[in-house]
């Protein structure tokens, strides 16, 4: 065509830059301070809330005109100091993984590549199917279960307990819903420990959060399994139907891990489907000491886990694996024309991802998870996870060995509670001043533990998610809990009535 037919044609636009080789010099500033940021991670406090400057930006009227290059430079380099703080070594708080540097590199390739992972056929596909393929390898999973990588273990366990609900209709509720059938209610069963993602997603599936039980723990916070067994009974008796248990390879709140083994040997005498909730847990498999007690994860038919918890990938990375691929696509799959497969070209490669969850749209996250297990391998991942394990440990030993602090849960992984102690005051006052402490660790930026409630009483948890954390980490919280914690009852005037020093007080 000739181009003086456009000549009338106002000129075209385009997104891209203008001068690439100033935009190149841009991308090379930023990934300097990026990398300037990593290798201080360790410095600084903890977490600096974002200063009301800086909020102001993010206050304002949709612009009309772009601001242009160089302010946007500004803004993102001016943001980096500002995250929730779980890239430093002392962040203690929730299950936050702490990211690595090597992810970086796969998240501006994933950036540039800019892929669609729905389906079709192309590079990043064959990323994510070695993904499935490591992890069913990884959990001993057979060759016909199937995987999928989505967002984080909340989404995983919608995808898994939509297959278990779905199987109990033999598919027909997909497009009749949940009308009355003679399966009556159906209910679910979990430990009161467990993540509250799995009560969600009984809401969102339409069964309702009240069709979940929440079984008794026993003294180590694991799902008691004869009041379990007790209950799927009473319920049969009832007239409902038991259709899952979620069982739990690391509770949030202490670490626990329920007798997986055990629970797959109610569910297949119960003909139930068994799903486990691994989301930080299940990867200590990768560990020598932690793998013996995850054995029942091989025999569950769907497992839920993050891969930006204790496996460090950036944000976010989590993925469902099932054991029967069938039922898994039989669960999802709907291809209208305009998705339809072919054996040859771009719409190849067929079953597509979107067959196994709600997604089309679906970025490349699989790089940045690839990019983890092919640059460390298996071994140094594991060898990070029990290092953590020794770390918390380590801390349990700290807290016995001092005066005005208690363990209030045993230890078993990565996650320890504990309180301190306040003579002579009651329980409630004892509350108060352990939410303080956590708040003043915070905002003094030294550490970001949690709190939780462990037997109804307020306690200091400390989760140990971090392959930068090392035992000074651990030595420095225990002083500065105590330093706060003596500061505070001063301050209060809550030892007017113990004039003895707090040395001489247990």
């Amino acid at each position: 065509m000739n181009p003086s037919q456009h000549s009338s044609v106002p000129p075209e636009q385009t997104l891209d830059p203008g001068d690439w080789n100033a935009f190149r010099a841009q991308a090379h500033r930023l990934l300097d301070a990026a990398v300037d940021r990593m290798e201080g991670y360790r410095e600084g406090p903890v977490w600096t809330p974002l200063p009301l400057g800086l909020q102001a930006d993010y206050q304002v009227p949709l612009r009309s005109k772009g601001m242009g290059p160089e302010a946007i430079e500004r803004h993102l380099t001016a943001l980096l100091p500002y995250g929730v703080g779980n890239t430093h070594p002392r962040f203690f708080g929730w299950v936050h993984g702490s990211g690595t540097p090597g992810n970086l590199l796969a998240d501006i390739t994933a950036a540039t590549m800019n892929a669609n992972l729905g389906g079709r056929d192309h590079g990043a596909m064959y990323v994510e199917k070695q993904v499935v393929n490591w992890c069913r390898e990884i959990f001993q999973f057979p060759e016909t279960s199937s995987g999928l990588i989505v967002s984080g273990t909340s989404i995983a366990t919608i995808v898994a307990l939509k297959t278990a609900r779905d199987r109990c209709f033999d598919f027909s509720s997909r497009k009749t819903g949940l009308q009355k059938t003679a399966l009556g209610q159906l209910v679910g069963y979990t430990s009161a420990q467990t993540h509250s993602c799995v009560a969600r997603a009984f809401d969102i599936l339409g069964l309702g959060s009240d069709a979940l039980r929440k079984i008794a723990v026993n003294e180590h916070f694991e799902i008691d399994t004869y009041a379990l067994q007790t209950a799927i009974t009473e319920d049969r008796a009832a007239g409902f139907t038991p259709f899952v248990i979620v069982g739990t390879a690391g509770a949030v709140n202490v670490g626990a891990i329920d007798d997986l083994e055990t629970l797959a040997d109610i569910a297949q005498a119960e003909k139930l489907w068994l799903h486990i909730d691994g989301a930080f847990g299940a990867l200590g498999v990768l560990c020598e000491q932690l793998r013996p007690r995850l054995t029942g994860i091989k025999r569950a038919d769907s497992l839920a886990f993050d891969f930006h918890k204790w496996l460090h990938v950036n944000y976010d990375a989590g993925f469902i694996l099932m054991r029967s691929e069938e039922l898994h696509r039989r669960t999802f799959s709907e291809r209208p024309e305009y998705l339809k497969g072919a054996e040859r070209g771009l719409a190849a490669g067929n079953p597509w991802p979107v067959e196994y969850g709600p997604e089309l749209s679906r970025g490349f996250r699989a790089l940045k998870v690839w990019t983890q297990l092919a640059e460390h391998g298996t071994d140094k991942l594991g060898a990070l996870i029990a290092q953590n394990c020794a770390q918390a440990a380590y801390l349990k030993t700290l807290v016995d060995d001092h005066p005005h602090m208690d363990m209030v849960a045993p230890v078993a992984m990565n996650i320890c509670c504990l309180r301190y102690r306040a003579p002579g005051q009651d329980e409630l006052e004892v509350d108060r001043l352990n939410d303080e402490i956590v708040v003043q660790l915070q905002v003094q930026g030294l550490a970001a533990p949690s709190t939780t409630l462990v037997n109804g009483r307020n306690a200091i948890r400390v989760n140990i998610t971090n392959h930068r954390t090392t035992r000074a980490d651990m030595d420095m919280l225990i002083l500065e809990i105590d330093r706060i914690g003596q500061e505070l009852m001063i301050a209060t005037n809550w030892i007017k009535n113990n004039p003895k020093s707090l040395a001489d007080k247990h």
